[in-house]
């Protein structure tokens, strides 16, 4: 009998591990839990119904980081540009919008000025533009049309040369890279490097100053690459989605925190499990933690998020050590939107 119920106990036990193995990452016995935040904004609803919003990054106003903007896409129909209260003050509707970065400093018409760019899944192209700092508005500024990969995330990168890139992901595991420049039309783009990753690709973060590009493939893991086109394709990989990761499938958004002395945070989004992994900056890229957002007094959790960005900035009151910001999957107003939350909840 007792022999019988042993043997039982292990059966049980074996279902149990393989239920884990199933629902995602295995995690270390010894791991700190989940940290829960929650959120001091949300945006506006994304104008569309259904899985809708996707991506966001964020503008610093350069006299009053009060007046900085959230840029976040809309990938039925454009991009949507909020105030840090989450109000929605422009649409720009161009397209299908999939993922959306920028960059500050690119040399257009005389003058330095913040360049965005997102994936235009509707005809696969680059979508281009600069912000207006005094309007605070979105101005397409395109010399033509870019075709590139079937495209599907992108983010940028400024090389410590100050060269612009544009860098796209696709489903079929392929980067593209183009250097961006401006032609006496607008701004135009040129192919420097193409590579094959593995399988579906989306989120993808570069690390302007220690000159690293991380691409995450949805159902495998993180990867590392030099973000520089000529450099060595070599590959190194971060963490992994299954046994012995902090990932539960899908990986999406990527994003960086920028701390001094090439210090800081890579955080990505754990879609499977609603959760976001943090880790070191620099050397390796070691795992610190998981954090999740959930319900707070005025504003719902965020589940299932695709797209996220952070920044260390001072944004004023609100937001003094600066703010992480992630897609919301369900809001409970019916339609997607962002979540911000303070970073200083999340890295103290």
């Amino acid at each position: 009998m007792k022999f019988q119920i042993g043997f039982l106990g292990l059966i049980i036990s074996a279902m149990l591990s393989v239920a884990c193995v199933r629902d995602g990452a295995a995690r270390n016995e010894n791991a700190a839990p989940v940290q829960d935040v929650v959120a001091a904004v949300e945006t506006d609803p994304v104008n569309t119904k259904g899985d809708s919003a996707d991506d966001a990054t964020l503008w610093v106003h350069a006299s009053d980081p009060s007046l900085s903007l959230v840029i976040g896409t809309d990938k039925k129909s454009g991009l949507a540009v909020y105030d840090l209260s989450g109000n929605e003050i422009q649409f720009v509707r161009d397209g299908q919008m999939n993922n959306v970065d920028h960059r500050d400093g690119f040399p257009l018409a005389g003058k330095n000025v913040s360049l965005v760019t997102a994936s235009n899944r509707s005809n696969n192209t680059i979508a281009i533009y600069k912000i207006d700092a005094d309007t605070r508005r979105l101005e397409n500024v395109a010399a033509a049309p870019v075709k590139t990969i079937d495209a599907y995330g992108s983010c940028m990168y400024k090389s410590k040369a100050g060269k612009f890139y544009y860098i796209v992901t696709s489903k079929q595991g392929v980067v593209e890279q183009y250097e961006l420049f401006e032609d006496g039309k607008g701004v135009s783009a040129k192919r420097v490097r193409q590579f094959k990753v593995g399988s579906q690709l989306e989120g993808c973060v570069a690390d302007d100053e220690l000159g690293y590009l991380y691409v995450g493939e949805e159902d495998v893991g993180i990867w590392k690459y030099s973000a520089e086109p000529d450099a060595e394709l070599l590959k190194t990989k971060v963490d992994t989605v299954g046994p012995g990761g902090n990932l539960v499938a899908d990986v999406e958004g990527l994003t960086i925190a920028y701390e001094s002395d090439g210090k800081g945070y890579l955080i990505a989004s754990s879609q499977g499990n609603s959760t976001f992994a943090v880790y070191k900056r620099e050397g390796a890229n070691d795992y610190v933690k998981s954090f999740r957002i959930v319900r707070g007094e005025k504003i719902d959790e965020v589940t299932e998020t695709d797209g996220i960005h952070v920044t260390t900035a001072n944004l004023g009151p609100l937001f003094p050590k600066g703010v992480f910001i992630a897609q919301d999957g369900l809001d409970d107003k019916g339609r997607q939107n962002f979540k911000l939350v303070r970073w200083d909840l999340i890295v103290q």
